[in-house]
Order: C-alpha cells, then structure tokens, then sequence
C-alpha cells in the first residue's frame, strides 16, 4: 500500500482560493460505491440524496484565531501556530523562528501580549502566556488558512472558515463538510425527516502534514483531542436498528463515529484519537460520508478511498478535475456511500487502476 498509489493530477487553478458567494451554491459530486455511478448536482441536492429517518453527524468544533505572528524579545521575527490549548494560559504550538527556539524565549506580540517558551514536547513547543489565550486569539489572531491558499486571511475568513453550528472552540483547521451547509440548509434536511447530531474533534494542523512513509501503513496520525456522547451513541443505535443511515458530515466525523463504533457498539468516548482509515479498513459504523475533495497523497484521501473503493474514488476525482470542480477547503463536496467490499481491495486492483488512468 505505497503513499504514490494515492496521488493524481491537479491543476493549481482548480484549488479554491476563496469561498462561493453563499455557503449553498458549490457543486456536488455524487458517487455511489457500490456501483461507481457518478452524478453531477448542486450541493442543495443533497435533499434527494437523504432518506427521513437518516441520522446526519456533524462536527461542531469552532476554529480558533490560531496564528500570531510577533517577534522575540531579541527582535527576529516568529510565528506561532497554535495546535492545542492545554489551559487558559497554556499552548502547544508549532513556531517558525529564524534561528531554534530555547526555553525562556520571550515572545512579543501586539497590543503589549507577551508570552514565554517553557520547553519542547515532541516537534512542538509548549507556550506560556501572561493573558488568557482565547482571549489573546480573538483580539489579534489570524484564521490559520491552509497552506495551499496562497493569500492572507481577511475578515470574511472570521466567517466563512467556520461552520454556521461550531460551538466548541479548539480546532485550528475547518472541518470543512460542513462549511456548505447554512441554517436554511440544516431546516431543509430536518423538515425532510433527517434527523441531526453533533460529535466534537478539534482538528489539529496536523491534518496537512504529508504522508512521507513509502508505505502508508508505516506513517504515524498525530492525535487529535474528540468527545462522541452517551446521548450521540444512543442515537447512532437506534437509527441503525430503524433500518436508517449514518451519515458523516466529513472525515472528522468518520474518525469519530469510527473511533466510538469500534467494537461495532457505539459508546462514549471523551479524549484522543489517532486513528488512521485507508483500503482495507472494515467500516463499522458510518453509511454515507459527505467530504470535500482532499489534497494527493493525503490520510484524507486514503480514508475517502477506504469508504467507497479505491477504483471508484480515483475514478471520480479525475472526473472532477475534468468537469472543473474547486478543490480543498473552499472548494465543492462529494456525498459518497459506502462500498461494503472496498476493505477487500487488492494489490493487484490497484495497480490495474493505475494502468487505465
């Protein structure tokens, strides 16, 4: 299972710099796993694609102003990301400096905050501050756009890199299903019988980091901190046993419901996950997967490709590429349902797909 298997071509001008007009009006690629049918819609259309008594899973992280740029006391330039709040005052963050960090560092920012370097904690460093650190976040950080958008953030980012439902503050990356939906939308799905339920991962930088192991089954996910409920798994259980669908609103929910499900019985789960979805990987809970399209080579794709057939997900991402849609995070969506076989995908089918792309 070699890390190139998952790569494909991508035009730059197809990755979405900017979000759509309204939060509704990008594409929607619809591919059945069972088949590999394809269909073309708008995302709106996700109403003909869900059944009443379908149970749909979002993630209701809220992505926190996580970039500060500043300067150390001694004047070279930094920028801190932060990955995870440990405390009001208390971070772990990747910092970009000119020259290695040393605990003490101090640290300066705008509008006279200031914090220190107290040590390092794997390849990040844990950062002290002498203000709460939301606090600070709000006042004078930068929404942590992906590296792929080319471009600073602007004020609408403080919206529209944010779900219209987010309500726990954490996450230092969108999940970005959800970013098509808006409260009109959620109405629409519910007036339609579908039901609705929130888990929690805080999305760590983490998620862009490249797949460099030759072998994917040798690279290592870095944890990401999830809350699944007792009233969530109650939920997930009796839609399943009324015959109705679970559905995923984006690879953070997968993880999630997955990481809950893994015995085959939901139960609550309140801590970390790091559990990482590609071809050969039994599905245990989750039925449909609405996503955005992900970068080559990612864990994201593999996990896309675990759901619906590697065969069929290749196939459909060069269609994609070739009808024009936008790519990654402001980009357009798929709605997917599960190939109960892909997890036996072989070898041989793999190299048989590359052959014919």
């Amino acid at each position: 299972m070699r890390r190139e298997f998952f790569n494909y071509y991508l035009p730059d001008s197809l990755i979405a710099a900017h979000p759509p007009k309204e939060r509704r009006d990008s594409r929607l690629l619809s591919l059945d796993g069972m088949t590999g049918d394809i269909r073309h819609l708008r995302f709106p259309d996700i109403l003909r694609l869900v059944e009443p008594g379908d149970l749909m899973v979002f993630n209701d992280t809220r992505v926190i102003p996580a970039r500060l740029l500043g300067r150390k006391e001694t004047g070279g330039r930094i920028e801190v990301l932060v990955e995870r709040v440990l405390s009001e005052l208390e971070v772990l963050a990747h910092v970009r400096s000119n020259k290695p960090l040393k605990a003490g560092t101090v640290l300066c920012f705008d509008d006279g905050v200031v914090a220190r370097v107290e040590g390092r904690h794997e390849n990040l460093f844990r950062v002290s501050f002498t203000q709460p650190v939301l606090d600070v976040l709000d006042n004078i950080g930068h929404m942590p756009l992906p590296p792929y958008i080319a471009r600073s953030d602007d004020e609408e980012d403080r919206n529209r890199y944010q779900t219209v439902y987010a309500r726990q503050p954490g996450a230092v990356a969108a999940p970005t299903a959800g970013l098509h939906f808006d409260e009109l939308l959620l109405a629409e799905l519910q007036d339609r019988g579908v039901n609705i339920g929130f888990v929690t991962l805080h999305v760590g930088a983490g998620t862009f980091q490249p797949v460099r192991a030759d072998d994917v089954r040798d690279h290592r996910m870095h944890a990401e901190i999830l809350e699944v409920s007792a009233e969530l798994c109650n939920r997930v259980e009796e839609t399943r046993a009324a015959g109705g669908r679970v559905i995923a609103v984006g690879t953070t929910s997968v993880r999630c419901l997955e990481t809950a499900g893994a015995s085959g019985v939901m139960t609550p789960v309140r801590g970390e996950t790091d559990i990482f979805i590609y071809p050969g990987y039994r599905f245990k809970i989750v039925d449909a997967l609405v996503t955005n399209f992900h970068l080559p080579e990612s864990t994201l794709l593999m996990l896309v490709s675990a759901f619906a057939g590697y065969d069929r997900v290749m196939a459909a991402y060069r269609e994609a590429v070739a009808e024009g849609y936008r790519f990654f995070s402001y980009g357009d969506a798929m709605f997917l349902t599960r190939n109960p076989a892909a997890h036996e995908i072989r070898v041989a089918d793999i190299f048989a797909e590359l052959a014919g792309a």
